[in-house]
């Protein structure tokens, strides 16, 4: 599934569009996540798209007349292709601009169907899907006090309280993983029994990997891809995810698997405490 950093590659690949216009839309199967607006064509027709920001995994496209909200889940990507490019059996929608008479199509492919595209003409921070989202984890808001606060009345391993959307958004099994590692702190430790300085390390380590991982142009494993079809590179440095029974990068005790909430959990027994 497309992580936060994995969301942010996919907006900063989008920025060329903006100021472009519609002048088109195909929906080739309406029945995502969330059913597309049969009208979308219609509203969006001859609009600028004057915006691209982020919230958490969700992309906020903003246009003339409202925004389109868009989420990957699973396995969804979105591409910039020409309008020459035959559609996949997948793509299952187009918008078309026009950029100063350049003509270029965001497309959207999702194998599993469980993104979406949701249009709406009111402010998306407010949108149900958005509104209860916690800080963003690069932002200032998202520090030591605030992280201790949340998680010393829990007693859930400290993994499932940092991959809690309404805790901090866009931490995924990914980077929880590799974050609780830099952090030396193993996942399945309680949340309330983790000392004020580890949280000051866990926190810092949170930001330190999200950052990397923008950098690096995300973690390609199946389906990610960016939107010029090309594969990020961070899942070259991961330190423990996915590495079970392959020495520890510090040390030479093994990477240990764990399941945490039916997930995933990748840690070293001798680094992390």
């Amino acid at each position: 599934m497309p992580e936060l950093p994995e969301v942010e590659v996919t907006r900063l690949g989008l920025a060329p569009l903006i100021h472009g216009k519609v002048y088109d839309v195909q929906v080739r199967n309406y029945s995502l996540r969330w059913p597309v607006n049969p009208n979308l064509k219609k509203i969006l027709h001859s609009q600028e798209l004057i915006s691209l920001n982020r919230r958490g995994k969700y992309l906020l496209a903003g246009f003339s007349n409202g925004f389109l909200i868009m989420h990957l889940g699973m396995s969804g990507r979105i591409s910039v292709v020409s309008e020459k490019k035959i559609p996949m059996k997948h793509d299952h929608i187009d918008i078309c601009f026009n950029i100063g008479g350049t003509k270029k199509i965001l497309r959207f492919n999702d194998t599993r169907r469980f993104g979406a595209m949701i249009w709406t003409d009111k402010n998306p921070l407010g949108h149900k899907l958005i509104s209860a989202l916690g800080p963003e984890p690069l932002s200032d808001e998202f520090n030591v006090n605030y992280l201790f606060e949340k998680v010393k009345r829990k007693k859930q391993p400290i993994k499932s309280t940092i991959m809690d959307s309404h805790i901090v958004v866009g931490v995924g099994n990914i980077y929880a993983s590799e974050s609780l590692f830099l952090a030396a702190i193993r996942p399945q430790r309680q949340s309330q029994k983790i000392k004020k300085k580890e949280i000051k390390v866990l926190v810092d380590s949170i930001k330190a990997v999200i950052q990397k991982a923008i950098e690096r142009g995300g973690s390609t494993l199946n389906d990610f891809y960016s939107v010029n079809g090309q594969s990020g590179y961070f899942q070259n440095e991961h330190n423990v995810y996915a590495r079970e029974n392959e020495c520890c990068v510090n040390c030479d005790e093994k990477i240990y698997l764990l399941k945490i909430g039916q997930r995933s959990s990748f840690y070293c027994k001798r680094c992390q405490v």
